[in-house]
């Protein structure tokens, strides 16, 4: 059994700063691919940034230079660190990541951690 954890989403006013994490625990092999992603409400999940083979990044566009993804592969355990925060990016943020279980890849979610910018 595979499981996934996002934490550290909360409240945090504009312009200021949130470190999400997320980490993986259970029968692990290996782990291809971790990505975030982002939720509002009534739309679908949108990519904000992944990182696979433990290095090779990628962002999406609206988020580069504000964002910053990066991995403790010792603990399977990925990062996003957020900077100045804008009201806009109020979502429910979720932690993906491919991983072989010994069994073969699968896809694993998080359940999502809440991330409120307002003053």
């Amino acid at each position: 059994q595979v499981q996934v954890v996002e934490s550290g989403g909360g409240l945090v006013q504009p312009g200021g700063s949130l470190t999400l994490s997320c980490s993986a625990s259970g029968s692990i092999f290996s782990i291809r691919t971790m990505g975030w992603y982002r939720q509002f409400p009534g739309k679908h999940r949108e990519l904000v940034a992944q990182i696979t083979g433990g290095a090779s990044t990628n962002y999406a566009d609206y988020v580069k230079g504000q964002f910053t993804i990066s991995t403790d592969n010792a603990k399977n355990t990925m990062y996003l660190q957020m900077n100045t925060l804008k009201p806009a990016e109020t979502a429910v943020y979720y932690c993906n990541e491919v991983v072989h279980n010994g069994l073969g890849w699968s896809n694993y979610w998080g359940q999502g951690t809440k991330v409120t910018v307002s003053s």
